[in-house]
């Protein structure tokens, strides 16, 4: 089976476009869960445009399907902020300062120690780690030599060619995700997958663990309403 985990970011994001607390963060989180969602993903940044720090702690104690945390480990706030709430799953992201998004996985060659001595430390918490990285078995093999518990596919590219050559486009997803189960790698995917690009993944990719996806579905959810918007997703995901 493949978990759905929802992205509330942009929940955040509009709640501190007025300040307040409307949209509340804890409660959109608490219906994704009721209305079938597996997880939730937050992704704090350190300028906590969208999901603040404190934000990270309160949905720690509420939520009760898989909590996971991407971020960047270059500051140590971030990584202090893992620790201390304990998520089921940490995903490391190389996102520059600044960036609206994230735009590239990991180099895992290059940031081989950096990377292992991250892991290392959030592993001895007992706290799965995922990496980021683009959709080359290189990248993925290298994530494994690290001692990462998992890799979360980078679906940018896949996204932005799949009405032009869905088949085409698909082809490096399946080549790192082959990868990535022959070294032992759990599987994750996310980035602007949405209800029309994610069956054509999941019926390439059916071994995917997990697919994290948060602006697509929070966008389809102001025209077909959360509960129906989430049911859909978890349908393209049926095999």
């Amino acid at each position: 089976m493949t978990r759905l985990s929802v992205n509330i970011n942009k929940i955040a994001t509009l709640r501190n476009s007025r300040g307040g607390d409307n949209p509340n963060v804890l409660k959109v989180a608490l219906d994704c869960e009721r209305f079938g969602a597996q997880g939730i993903t937050v992704h704090p940044r350190p300028d906590e445009r969208h999901i603040r720090y404190q934000d990270v702690y309160d949905l720690k104690e509420v939520v009760t399907t898989e909590f996971n945390i991407e971020g960047n480990p270059s500051e140590r706030k971030f990584i202090d902020l893992v620790l201390a709430t304990k998520p089921d799953q940490v995903t490391l992201v190389p996102d520059a300062l600044g960036a609206i998004t994230s735009n590239a996985g990991w180099d895992t060659i290059a940031n081989r120690y950096l990377l292992t001595e991250l892991i290392q430390e959030f592993k001895a918490a007992n706290i799965r780690v995922s990496v980021f990285v683009d959709p080359d078995p290189i990248m993925v093999e290298g994530a494994k030599i690290c001692g990462a518990d998992r890799v979360e596919l980078y679906t940018e590219p896949y996204a932005a060619y799949y009405f032009e050559n869905r088949q085409k486009a698909v082809i490096p997803f399946v080549k790192a995700s082959e990868k990535a189960r022959e070294v032992g790698l759990g599987l994750n995917a996310g980035h602007d997958l949405s209800l029309d690009n994610l069956r054509f993944l999941k019926q390439c990719i059916p071994w995917m663990d997990e697919v994290s996806i948060g602006h697509a579905l929070i966008s389809d959810a102001l025209y077909l309403g959360l509960e129906n918007t989430i049911q859909m997703y978890l349908r393209e995901l049926e095999l």
